[in-house]
């Protein structure tokens, strides 16, 4: 292809060269460069592809774009431009022949509620016979094919490569997590989202390497109502001003608190052998009964997003009920049959705000106790130790504290901590290092009526000790302590 082929929807300058140059592949890794591709130089947390110029030049690269000034050899076309991730994000989406343009897109943010949200609105979509491709935390799924995740939301040209074989592979929508990050960084430029929605937000990822204030975080998220054509907003949310601060985007609404196009009226959570779930009456554009298999206020909001969402495909209310009702999301208010005297979950819960959230929704249930097994992961700030401690010792009536992800410190360090947390409220608690042996004394001591939360690892199948990943799933853990002796005898 001809280099000047990519380099639409964005100003540039040819430094040196041209811009008629034929160019092989399009890259951001100097590490796979071949003869001929062209390199956009893309600064991260640790690393500035500018750096890598000469290097990338010396193996062929026919073309290189930058921000900042590199010296290269004068058979190489220099193209600049004001932000090379956003020029990586628009080259992509020419590179792979705007496949956004063949798919319609949803994207989705808030602090809670992405990940649950999308694979309701997968599930409803998937129903009514619109193949639908997923990207999120957890994976990105096309058709038959799955890929972990390695951030919420990839890379502009992973996004890219993604949505065109999403088409390839026949889907007609994509429904996507779409990070702070993802916005901050451009990851979602070079195509006009169909559909922008907004759970959510609270103060989250803070921090240098993230957002540098609570208001930058806002901002970024804004960024959704300027890419998209149509909103869908959660009113019951906080800062909306903030969010919708100069919007271009019309905008459809959903809640409990008021009247909106999709409300949920006369909510009742309730129980079931070994499940907690809630149902609700939607009002508005859609009028149904809605059931859910798993529990919580949080659920009654992320099933509304999904409807009002998947209004905008069928009206076959049957169909939207019948998918709704058997969501399930691995690692997300996650129920295991271990059984039916107790409930048994495991969720992603990994830090105070998450979990103070989770473990006010289950007490709603009035179990016989609250137990709750978590760990926190090592070389990460001590104040979400002691603060996890303290929320969990505050609401569980019982805290067992084990390993998660030490990292690079010792397990028993990282447990001590959390102990100073859990000694400022007044639960009960125990220390168990080892994870499945925490979740043995659990289901050894489980109670009739009990709910027991497994929290922080989530979808998570690896344990990282010394910078290795052992594999490690929770599943498979609880699996092999029902297969124990003792724990027969108990079940």
């Amino acid at each position: 292809m001809i280099l000047k082929e990519l380099l639409t929807k964005f100003d540039y300058d040819v430094v040196q060269g041209s811009d008629e140059c034929e160019i092989a592949a399009l890259k951001y890794d100097s590490r796979k460069i071949e003869t001929g591709d062209v390199f956009v130089c893309i600064k991260g947390a640790g690393f500035d592809g500018h750096d890598f110029a000469s290097e990338v030049a010396q193996d062929g690269a026919h073309a290189i774009i930058v921000q900042d000034d590199v010296t290269v050899p004068e058979d190489v076309t220099v193209i600049k431009v004001d932000n090379t991730r956003y020029a990586l994000a628009c080259m992509s989406a020419n590179y792979f022949k705007d496949p956004a343009k063949e798919l319609v897109t949803i994207g989705i943010t808030g602090t809670k509620g992405k990940t649950t949200t999308t694979y309701m609105v997968k599930s409803v979509l998937e129903n009514v016979g619109i193949k639908t491709g997923l990207i999120g935390t957890i994976e990105t799924i096309i058709g038959d094919e799955v890929y972990k995740a390695e951030n919420t939301t990839p890379e502009s040209y992973l996004i890219q490569e993604y949505f065109r074989k999403m088409v390839d592979a026949g889907c007609k929508c994509v429904i996507m997590e779409v990070s702070s990050q993802g916005l901050m960084l451009d990851r979602t430029s070079g195509f006009k989202f169909d559909y922008g929605i907004f759970t959510n937000i609270e103060p989250d990822h803070i921090g240098p390497n993230e957002h540098k204030d609570f208001e930058d975080y806002m901002e970024c998220k804004s960024k959704l109502f300027r890419q998209c054509k149509h909103g869908i907003i959660n009113m019951d949310a906080e800062h909306l001003g903030h969010i919708l601060a100069d919007h271009t985007c019309d905008i459809e609404t959903y809640g409990i608190k008021g009247k909106y196009d999709f409300t949920a009226t006369n909510i009742e959570f309730f129980q079931k052998p070994g499940k907690l779930c809630v149902k609700y009456d939607l009002k508005g554009k859609l009028e149904m009964p809605v059931e859910l298999n798993i529990p919580g206020e949080f659920s009654v909001y992320n099933s509304l997003c999904a409807i009002a969402i998947c209004s905008h495909f069928t009206d076959d209310t049957d169909k939207i009920e019948q998918a709704i009702i058997n969501i399930f999301v691995k690692g997300r208010v996650e129920f295991i049959n271990v059984s039916d005297k107790f409930a048994f979950m495991i969720d992603y819960a990994h830090n105070a705000m998450s979990l103070e959230t989770l473990l006010n929704t289950l007490k709603k249930y009035e179990p016989k106790r609250l137990v709750t097994i978590f760990g926190c992961g090592g070389n990460r700030s001590k104040d979400r130790r002691y603060n996890m401690g303290e929320v969990s010792s505050k609401l569980s009536d019982l805290t067992i504290v084990t390993s998660d992800n030490p990292r690079y410190e010792n397990p028993m360090d990282i447990i001590d901590d959390i102990v100073v947390g859990v000694e400022k409220a007044d639960g009960e608690y125990v220390t168990v290092p080892d994870r499945k042996e925490a979740i043995k004394y659990a289901i050894l001591n489980a109670k009739d009526g009990d709910v027991i939360v497994l929290a922080g690892k989530g979808h998570e199948d690896y344990q990282e000790i010394n910078g290795v990943k052992h594999p490690m799933d929770e599943r498979t853990l609880i699996s092999e302590v029902m297969a124990d002796d003792e724990v027969k005898a108990v079940l």
